[in-house]
């Protein structure tokens, strides 16, 4: 399994939001450096959203269809 990055966030509950709708749809998802960013303040290092390299189209289109 190689983790590939998927989407970044500013927001840590917009990646969980993401990460549940992709559990739903059966893609497992990972978030990285989410204790690195102090939300709400000047300092932000984005939250990432990781995926199996092989799932990583598939969670594209699910995320694209979300957003339309």
């Amino acid at each position: 399994m190689a983790l590939v990055e998927l989407a970044k966030f500013y927001n840590s509950f917009e990646a969980g939001a993401v990460q549940s709708f992709l559990t739903s749809e059966g893609v497992e998802s990972f978030i990285f450096d989410i204790n690195m960013t102090w939300e709400g303040g000047g300092f932000a290092i984005p939250v990432r959203l990781m995926v199996d390299e092989d799932d990583l189209s598939r969670a594209r289109r699910f995320l694209a269809e979300r957003r339309d």
